[in-house]
């Protein structure tokens, strides 16, 4: 008489061994939809054919520091999201291979969101407009995040981060991820990871990604060549048509809106509106499928909000059917890796051993007098091994 064999207890539905926490990353990472319950192996549920094939066809998992985030963020996670950020922003060495590995692994699930940079002066209502639009959007159905770079003192390096204040309602939107982030010194109005937080917030569900700049002036473009499209706004009766013609934000901007045109202001807007206008026949567009558009709207009454998203989705339906926008997604991509290969230069400049010991006395010989700038510079290079 054979003896019945022991029953085996049954695995729970999580992670038990090494191999079953790599099959479930891969899971998180591959899978089209973010993942509500994992599957593991011997399970009444699903046999270990399955689990095989996932691990046989599933490439290398990520280094199991990340897997958690990749697994939040495929979940659209909002404080699993806020801690990805905070991991790309970190300037820790381990941090910044940690947050490589992570964009590298999510990379697959980004790339399907619109992208829009709004920038303008100071006080033209940047946050206003962004908490009317963002509603206007979530109210459509949309995922909104918000990313709000604040200038950073030059002398204490600190930041205020106070945009989100002037968001309540969309602050408050469960549908909507504010994120302020520092310049930290960087140049063009954005922050130095804006590029990473994009893509982190597409890889967790966000369909619509708004950039709002820092507001200094003519020469805040830098967020033109990271988003798909690049709005300026504008106050009435802040200048006249010459102000139009000066090169910078106005020749890369795929839209001009005008704020504030409601009671008195409204003819003023009407009248700077025209001025835009003319002032655009002169300057080349940036591309040949898209003549930008100049627009009044009133962030404070919601008026022309509407129309304002319309002219960006017909900005995406014209460029997206020559191939326009897909070649300017590719630009923005090159342009990335020059500006990090920028960054990791910068970086080794400031920890290079030799470099830290030699730069005291080129500083004092130029600041005497008895060495020039130029010549510094070569000594600095050689140092380098360039």
């Amino acid at each position: 008489m054979q003896q019945k064999e022991p029953s085996q207890k049954k695995r729970p539905l999580l992670a038990s061994t090494a191999s079953d926490e790599f099959a479930i990353i891969n899971l998180c990472v591959h899978s089209p939809v973010a993942p509500q319950r994992v599957i593991g192996k011997d399970t009444d549920e699903s046999p270990s054919s399955l689990y095989v094939m996932l691990m046989t066809r599933a490439p290398a998992p990520p280094p199991a520091d990340i897997a958690p985030l990749i697994c939040g963020l495929r979940a659209g996670e909002r404080a699993v999201l806020a801690r990805a950020i905070t991991l790309v922003e970190s300037k820790r060495p381990d941090h910044q291979r940690s947050a490589h590995q992570l964009v590298q692994s999510l990379l697959p699930h980004t790339g399907t969101a619109r992208r829009v940079g709004i920038t303008g002066a100071p006080g033209v209502g940047k946050s206003t407009t962004i908490d009317v639009l963002g509603s206007h959007l979530t109210g459509l159905g949309h995922k909104v995040a918000v990313l709000a770079v604040d200038p950073s003192s030059a002398r204490t390096g600190g930041s205020i981060l106070a945009d989100k204040t002037r968001m309540a309602q969309l602050a408050a939107d469960a549908r909507a991820f504010i994120r302020p982030s520092p310049t930290a010194g960087t140049l063009g109005g954005v922050a130095a990871k804006t590029r990473e937080t994009m893509l982190l917030c597409e890889a967790a569900g966000y369909d619509v990604i708004l950039v709002e700049t820092v507001g200094t002036g003519q020469s805040e473009t830098a967020v033109a060549d990271m988003t798909d499209f690049f709005l300026a706004l504008m106050l009435p009766g802040a200048g006249d048509e010459f102000q139009g013609l000066k090169k910078g934000l106005v020749e890369l901007a795929d839209m001009i809106a005008i704020n504030k045109a409601d009671g008195d202001n409204l003819a003023r807007a009407k009248a700077a509106a025209a001025e835009y206008r003319a002032a655009l026949h002169i300057l080349t567009p940036r591309v040949a499928e898209w003549n930008p558009p100049v627009i009044t709207y009133s962030a404070a009454t919601g008026a022309g909000v509407a129309q304002l998203w319309e002219h960006v989705l017909d900005h995406y339906r014209r460029l997206s059917a020559t191939g326009a926008f897909a070649a300017r997604r590719r630009e923005q991509q090159v342009k990335w890796m020059w500006a990090l290969l920028e960054e990791r230069l910068r970086s080794r400049l400031a920890t290079d051993p030799k470099l830290k010991a030699r730069l005291p006395q080129l500083e004092r010989a130029v600041a005497e007098g008895t060495l020039s700038p130029a010549l510094a510079v070569e000594d600095i290079v050689a140092t380098l091994g360039f």
